[in-house]
């Protein structure tokens, strides 16, 4: 099978079966994206949404955050992974916001990331997700699954995993693309355990055809 076909299946499996995948953090506006965004570093969006709630209510808009002092910020997110760095960077990303961008949250990924706490795989979240960009933001998941699958070849880093996947998935695709792998990573081609019995990728899966022929192997006593 060519990359191109791995491609075109992939791209036709999951724009019939999960054509709408969105991100699972909860927000309503730029600003509480961003920083649901930030806090989701090594945290579960899961976690995120517990926490977002009751952050939202004393700090509602980049003014009011700006203002906060870095503990009080730390004591509603303290039950996040990095608390202590996101919380100066939350306050950072704020104060940056007001001082550079007039309180507005940047739609360019250039500029986003020249906001404390955001690198370019938030920036890319940021500008796919709200502002509806042709950007690929890679995760841990991202990374995983688009090279076990064979979507991605010899990727050291999650800039090499972004470029080779933006440069074989059509633009309309790619910030759903973004989200189909996500997901697809978080309950189905999990780290540890990957559910390939239950997944409807094996047809085109390298991971899955090793294990095949690793069983194969094994039945025949091939060493």
């Amino acid at each position: 099978m060519t990359k191109k076909e791995r491609y075109k299946y992939f791209i036709e499996y999951f724009v019939e079966n999960q054509p709408e995948a969105d991100t699972e953090l909860e927000y309503t506006d730029p600003y509480e994206l961003l920083v649901a965004v930030i806090l989701s570093a090594q945290c579960t969006d899961k976690r995120v949404n517990i926490i977002t709630p009751p952050f939202f209510a004393s700090f509602p808009n980049t003014e009011t955050l700006a203002k906060a002092k870095i503990e009080e910020v730390f004591d509603l997110i303290k039950s996040c992974s990095y608390p202590n760095n996101k919380a100066k960077h939350l306050v950072g990303m704020a104060t940056t916001l007001l001082t550079e961008f007039n309180g507005i949250v940047p739609s360019e990924i250039d500029e986003l990331q020249k906001l404390p706490g955001v690198g370019r795989k938030t920036a890319n979240v940021i500008a796919s997700v709200y502002f509806s960009k042709p950007a690929m933001a890679v995760d841990t998941h991202v990374f995983r699954v688009s090279e076990r699958i064979g979507l991605t070849t010899n990727s050291k880093t999650p800039l090499e995993t972004e470029k080779q996947l933006v440069k074989h998935i059509p633009e309309k695709y790619i910030s759903r693309a973004h989200h189909w792998l996500i997901l697809h990573g978080r309950y189905v081609c999990q780290a540890r355990k990957p559910k390939c019995e239950e997944c409807h990728l094996t047809e085109i899966c390298k991971f899955y055809q090793r294990k095949l022929t690793l069983k194969e192997k094994d039945s025949l006593n091939i060493s």
